[in-house]
């Protein structure tokens, strides 16, 4: 009854069929589009810490930690710190593990917040900005050469700003590591006239990853990672490095 490999065969199976379903797409951006009025992805916390990411991502994200077991998890863009949160809380359970989260300004009381969690022993907070060398500089000097590490790139989301990061941190990743490029959904819906911000269709995560894709061949999108989850605000954005 309870045959693992056969549920797996399954599971696949109906993943393909639901990628395959024009509306079942269609359905999933209209709730993205219609949620993001009421702000859906500022609902949810980790350790009490607002955690800024639509409830499958985050399954989706601890997936993947538990897949690679990251030495280093480096976040670029850390709002409240929920997501700090959640990758401390793995490593804690896996017993090794830091996490760096870097953001342009982290308020005393975010800063305080985060470190009275009980994972911040695994936490460093670093001000600055992902796309400066001299950020790069400050956390690579913690990172041994060939550590498993999980980047996570979530702060300015402009195509200028995301191609920088990539180009600058990517070195770092080694083979079978992920990049999760987040918010590439904005490529897919409207530009949101309630919330004005400097990113919008063409100039986004999206459109900065794939000019970094096609200059750089080390990473793929294709992996079980990128299209399962529907209402995801990081569609695709899940980079696997395969060379």
């Amino acid at each position: 009854m309870f045959d693992r490999e056969s549920f797996e065969v399954e599971k696949s199976a109906e993943i393909e069929r639901a990628i395959a379903d024009p509306q079942l797409l269609q359905k999933a951006r209209d709730f993205l589009i219609h949620s993001d009025r009421y702000k859906y992805g500022y609902y949810w916390t980790w350790l009490g810490l607002p955690i800024i990411q639509m409830p499958e991502d985050i399954v989706l994200t601890q997936e993947l930690l538990w897949e690679t077991k990251p030495d280093f998890v480096i976040e670029a863009g850390i709002a409240w710190g929920g997501s700090l949160a959640m990758y401390a809380a793995f490593q804690e359970i896996q017993g090794f593990g830091h996490v760096f989260g870097i953001d342009l300004t982290i308020p005393e009381h975010n800063r305080q917040a985060i470190m009275d969690t009980p994972v911040s022993k695994r936490i460093t907070l670093i001000e600055g900005s992902s796309s400066d060398p001299e950020t790069f500089a400050k956390v690579s000097a913690h990172i041994p050469k060939g550590s498993n590490i999980l980047l996570v790139l979530d702060s300015n989301h402009t195509h200028e700003h995301v191609l920088a990061e990539l180009n600058l941190w990517s070195p770092l990743v080694q083979v079978g590591n992920y990049i999760i490029v987040s918010d590439t959904i904005v490529e897919e819906i409207p530009e949101q006239k309630h919330r004005p911000r400097p990113w919008r269709p063409g100039n986004n995560p999206m459109t900065g990853m794939l000019e970094f894709l096609s200059q750089n061949d080390r990473f793929d999108l294709r992996n079980s990672y990128s299209d399962r989850a529907f209402a995801s605000f990081n569609p695709s954005g899940y980079l696997k490095c395969i060379k």
